[in-house]
C-alpha cells in the first residue's frame, strides 16, 4: 500500500502547476500552489501518508458533510428535504440560477444548499452550532478538537456576497427562516475547520464503515445517515464533474474549494487528498489524479 500511494503521489505531482487557487476566497490564494499530499485509512483503522500529509488547509465544502449530519440529526429527514432536493444541479457550486428558476436548492453539497442546511442546525447563535459540528468533525476525524482559520472566517464574512445574495433569495422564497447572517456565519465557521489530508481519510474511513468509529466500533454517525452521505457525494461531491469523476475514479467522494478531496470506498477504506489548485469546477487538480491512480491500482470503483 505505501508503494502504491508514493506511486499515486508521484503520478499527481507531475499536474502541479496546473489549475488555480480559489481567487473567490481571497485568503485561499496565500497556500503554497505546489503542495501535495495523500493519505489512506482502512476500515481496520490502518493509515498511510506520502507528501503534504499533516500540512493544514481549510476543509471548505467538505464540512457540507458534517453540517447534513448534524442538521438531520436535529430537524429529521423529512423537514430538511423540504427545504432542498438531492439531485445533482449541472451548474457550479455557486450558481443562483436555480433559486431564479425554482424555489428550493438542487442539493446539500452546493453552497445555496448548505446554507439552507445550516438554518436547520438547532442552536441559539451561529457559535453554538458551529460548536456542535466541530464537535462531530472532531469524533469523527480522531482528533480532540478541530481548530478553525479565524483568517479565512473573516475574509468570507467580508468577500461571500454571492452566498449572501443565494441566503437572501432562499429566504424570499421561503426556503430559509430566522436570521441569514446566523446561518451564513454557521457555514462559514464549518467551512473554516483546519484540516490535514490525513484527518480526511480517517472520515472517509468512518463513513466507509457505516458511520462507526474505526477502533471503538462506536456509531458516530447514524447508519443511513452515513449511507446518504455517501449517495450524495457520489452523485453531486464533485459539482458539476462528478459525472466524470465517476467514470474516472467512480468512488463516493467530496471536495472543497482549500484543495482538499475525501473519499469513502465502502467497507474498505477513506482517502484524503491535498493540493491547493482547482480545476474550473472548483476541485483540486492533482487530488484527482492521485485518485484516478490509486482506484486503478486498488481497483476502488464501486460502479
Amino acid at each position: 500500500m505505501q508503494t502504491i500511494i508514493k506511486n499515486a503521489y508521484d503520478w499527481a505531482a507531475g499536474f502541479l502547476g496546473q489549475g488555480q487557487p480559489a481567487t473567490f476566497i481571497p485568503e485561499l490564494t496565500k497556500q503554497d500552489p505546489n503542495q501535495l499530499g495523500v493519505a489512506i485509512t482502512t476500515c481496520d483503522g490502518a493509515s498511510c501518508q506520502v507528501g503534504d500529509c499533516h500540512v493544514k488547509f481549510t476543509i471548505q465544502s467538505i464540512s457540507k458533510l458534517f453540517l447534513l449530519a448534524v442538521a438531520l440529526e436535529d430537524s429529521g429527514f423529512d423537514y430538511v428535504f423540504s427545504r432542498m432536493g438531492m439531485e445533482p444541479s449541472g451548474d457550479p457550486f455557486n450558481s443562483i440560477y436555480r433559486l431564479e428558476t425554482e424555489r428550493a436548492p438542487a442539493n446539500p453539497m452546493i453552497n445555496a444548499g448548505a446554507i439552507a442546511v445550516s438554518g436547520c442546525i438547532r442552536g441559539d447563535t451561529a457559535e453554538q452550532r458551529a460548536k456542535r459540528v466541530l464537535a462531530l468533525a472532531a469524533k469523527c476525524m480522531s482528533v480532540a478538537r478541530v481548530e478553525r482559520s479565524a483568517e479565512v472566517f473573516r475574509c468570507e464574512v467580508e468577500t461571500g456576497h454571492r452566498n449572501r445574495a443565494l441566503a437572501h433569495m432562499m429566504q424570499g422564497n421561503g426556503v430559509l427562516d430566522g436570521n441569514v447572517n446566523e446561518h451564513l456565519e454557521t457555514y462559514y465557521h464549518a467551512c473554516s475547520m483546519l484540516v490535514d489530508c490525513t484527518m480526511l481519510s480517517r472520515f472517509g474511513a468512518v463513513l466507509a464503515n457505516g458511520g462507526r468509529d474505526l477502533n471503538s466500533g462506536h456509531q458516530l454517525v447514524e447508519r443511513e445517515t452515513a449511507r446518504l452521505l455517501r449517495t450524495l457525494m457520489a452523485s453531486c461531491g464533485l459539482y458539476n464533474r462528478a459525472g466524470e469523476f465517476a467514470w474516472r475514479v467512480g468512488v463516493p467522494a467530496k471536495s472543497g474549494s482549500g484543495g482538499g478531496i475525501m473519499a469513502a470506498v465502502p467497507g474498505r477504506m477513506g482517502i484524503g487528498t491535498f493540493s491547493p489548485l482547482l480545476d474550473e469546477q472548483g476541485n483540486s487538480v492533482c487530488g484527482q489524479k492521485a485518485l484516478e491512480y490509486l482506484s486503478r491500482k486498488l481497483e476502488l470503483p464501486i460502479y
